[in-house]
């Protein structure tokens, strides 16, 4: 007992020096260029130009003769998803994939928000622009960049936008209307990817940045989760005076000194300002934190260290790229789903939208480059970035899902975000927020933008 009051004592002490040490910094803007070769001496184009997701019989035809060939290993018995995805309802996912999946049928989905590329810094970018159907007399629309992360997409806001853009038409108030840009990360679907080495979230966040410029918004609101949390905590570091608000569902905030205190929270929850609801999704520590981290971080060792090796099989077999990556939309919506024999995947999703997603790493052969993202960002620690020892002094939102890999308490977040004003304990959800729970995360985002707007 007496050792731990000790720790305790001095854990707080360390708290207290580094907490009492707070300066407000910016990330330099800089330049870069990540297209193939030398950046050329003229100016680069900067047009918008309109685009559209398309498909031919040959890249369908391709895809089933790939799936016609596919070798599964069968299950161990009573293994469930404990070993990873299970081959059994891996068989009924490919049936359904092979002859009821409408890949035309979804593109037609996926082009009802107007689609656009532009270059920046060498590489062409994809986003989706969707402006609100109508508007109360004499308001504008409040420009909202809504970043996804690994392995998700653009795709996964789909169900949201309408809460945001159209929000009287879905139950919701019009105080708040927003105007959504949705781009993909360099790398994963329709962006280009990076032909050269170093390319990470503060790139990306300063290639967003200048989007947004492109786009005409001086000032704007950023969102995100997973990856998207950190390029949004990026552009915020990068350029603070722009970004009006910062909401997020994820939060990397590792290097906080709080994050020390986990092994003894439990005893001293008060002390460490932990509420029974941190209690209750942090412990018991072994199984809530380190055995869950231990479970579901092997991809990121691999991806952080030799992406292109595993890259190669992934982009070959349409079968083992939807296994790799249906296991996540598992386990990281709910971790108790590995428990049940389809993974409990389709309670909170539907075949055609997990699919879809597949389908946007598939035809355009992008799962490789997107698995670099962890190699820039991760491959020489985590910790030896500028921008992780820094703050974020940009008035921010959290919602905090219950399932989400790793709880953040509200103090951790503020330590990393001393301008927090809305920290939320949401009823249900994981990691993949903006998919899972639409509704939940818009209702969320508007009322951050409530709060940030009445002070």
């Amino acid at each position: 007992m007496w050792l731990e009051i000790l720790l305790t004592s001095v854990l707080g002490f360390v708290i207290y020096w580094f907490v009492s040490r707070d300066k407000e910094e910016t990330l330099p803007l800089e330049d870069g260029w990540w297209g193939p070769g030398s950046r050329p001496t003229g100016r680069e184009d900067e047009s918008i130009r309109p685009f559209k997701v398309e498909t031919s019989d040959e890249e369908i035809n391709d895809l089933h003769q790939r799936i016609d060939k596919a070798r599964l290993t069968p299950p161990l018995e009573d293994s469930r998803f404990h070993y990873g995805f299970n081959s059994n309802y891996l068989k009924q996912i490919v049936s359904y994939w092979r002859n009821e999946f409408d890949w035309k049928k979804q593109v037609e989905i996926l082009n009802r928000y107007p689609h656009f590329k532009t270059k920046i810094e060498g590489l062409d970018i994809h986003f989706i622009h969707v402006k609100p159907p109508q508007l109360p007399s004499g308001r504008t629309p409040k420009p909202l960049l809504m970043v996804h992360g690994w392995p998700g997409s653009f795709y996964e806001f789909y169900k949201i936008i309408p809460f945001l853009t159209d929000p009287k038409s879905h139950g919701l108030g019009d105080e708040h209307v927003f105007e959504v840009i949705c781009p993909c990360i360099p790398g994963y679907g329709f962006s280009e990817a990076s032909s050269k080495k170093g390319f990470n979230t503060v790139a990306t966040a300063r290639i967003f940045y200048k989007l947004m410029l492109r786009l005409g918004f001086q000032e704007f609101y950023v969102q995100g989760g997973d990856w998207g949390a950190l390029i949004c905590t990026n552009i915020a570091q990068l350029v603070p005076s722009h970004v009006k608000g910062l909401h997020l569902n994820m939060a990397f905030v590792l290097r906080s000194f709080y994050t020390l205190t986990l092994p003894l929270g439990r005893h001293f929850a008060g002390l460490f300002g932990y509420t029974q609801k941190d209690v209750e999704l942090m412990y018991p520590f072994k199984e809530k934190v380190f055995y869950s981290l231990m479970r579901e971080s092997g991809y990121m060792h691999i991806q952080a260290t030799k992406p292109d090796t595993v890259g190669c099989a992934l982009n070959d077999s349409p079968v083992g790229l939807a296994a790799y990556i249906l296991e996540k939309f598992s386990t990281w919506t709910k971790s108790e789903f590995r428990d049940l024999e389809d993974g409990g995947l389709e309670r909170k999703f539907s075949l055609d939208d997990l699919l879809t997603n597949i389908m946007l790493y598939w035809t355009t052969g992008s799962i490789t480059s997107s698995q670099r993202f962890y190699k820039e960002n991760l491959g020489q620690g985590y910790m030896a970035h500028k921008h992780e020892r820094m703050k974020v002094y940009v008035p921010t939102g959290f919602a905090a899902f219950p399932c989400e890999l790793l709880h953040a308490p509200e103090n951790w977040v503020k330590f990393k975000y001393p301008k927090l004003i809305s920290y939320s304990y949401m009823p249900r959800g994981g990691h993949f927020a903006a998919f899972e729970e639409p509704q939940l995360l818009a209702q969320d985002i508007r009322k951050f933008v409530g709060l940030l707007e009445r002070q």
